[in-house]
């Protein structure tokens, strides 16, 4: 650890801009961090530091050791409170939001067995199809599906997720099952709160515009439409994979099926993340089924 000690002052005398104010950051005496640097730099064999009376710079050497350096402590830092995290109790208020559906079947039932091993924890869940702006209302993170924006949050993947494009055998008696995308446009599509469902074509992605006499922003209503052969849904796995499994629904254009898709844990971006963001993602992880 004695190398780290020198890796330490000689990383701080570059942040702060000189021994002194090093020195004060890390709570020794100047002449400490000296010896320190001097000590690392006898060690390496090689000038780190050009010093004079008024300031130090970095030499050529001295650069090329702080870009490796400090990605090191401060992921040793970040190691640390991860680990003081860990055992720490969470505490204060858990805020998250999830689209409504997918929130109330498989996070609500989550956040409950992570309050039941926290009672000193209290939840707030909020459920929409709106997306939320987690910063400007206060929410400490959000479960989100499908393809990200970009964003200045951080996400993390929980599991993978898959849409289809559905049928009832009741709609196929009547018209034809569609082989290409191009089709669609002679298809009664059932709309959701978007005009475009995903696909992928030769390994891009892409959005096609479908059209039809039938719309909701609301996923169960849109499966039940597709059950009783309205016409063709765009539907995530876990509102389809029970009824394709009773061929109550048949799923048409898998070669065209967007894999790219998953749940997401996204949070700002914050230096230190809270004990009860880290540890409830830690949750969600280690119980969400790899693929739902």
């Amino acid at each position: 650890m004695q190398r780290w000690d020198r890796v330490e002052a000689f990383v701080e005398v570059v942040r702060q801009g000189g021994f002194s104010a090093a020195a004060r950051q890390l709570r020794v005496s100047t002449s400490h961090v000296s010896r320190l640097v001097g000590q690392l730099e006898n060690q390496l064999g090689t000038p780190l530091l050009y010093r004079t009376t008024r300031r130090s710079s970095l030499t050529d050497a001295g650069a090329l050791y702080y870009e490796h350096c400090r990605h090191l402590l401060d992921g040793f830092r970040e190691a640390e409170t991860a680990l003081n995290d860990f055992q720490a109790r969470p505490k204060g208020t858990l805020r998250l939001t999830c689209a409504t559906t997918f929130g109330e079947r498989y996070i609500a039932p989550l956040v409950n067995d992570f309050r039941c091993r926290h009672p000193q924890l209290a939840v707030h869940m909020h459920f929409t199809n709106r997306q939320v702006d987690l910063v400007d209302e206060g929410f400490d993170l959000a479960i989100r599906m499908g393809v990200l924006k970009d964003s200045s949050l951080i996400a993390r993947r929980l599991c993978e997720r898959r849409e289809y494009v559905v049928g009832s055998r009741d709609y196929f008696q009547q018209v034809s099952r569609p082989h290409s995308l191009a089709e669609l446009a002679s298809h009664e599509c059932l709309l959701g709160s978007r005009d475009s469902w995903l696909f992928a074509v030769d390994g891009q992605r892409r959005e096609v515009r479908v059209s039809g006499r039938w719309q909701a922003n609301s996923g169960p209503a849109l499966l039940d439409a597709a059950l009783k052969g309205l016409g063709l849904a765009q539907l995530p796995d876990y509102y389809v994979t029970p009824h394709l499994a009773a061929g109550e629904l048949i799923s048409v254009l898998d070669h065209y099926q967007f894999t790219d898709t998953a749940v997401w844990a996204v949070y700002p971006r914050h230096r230190q993340l809270s004990a009860k963001v880290r540890q409830f993602v830690d949750h969600l992880v280690t119980h969400l089924p790899a693929a739902l």
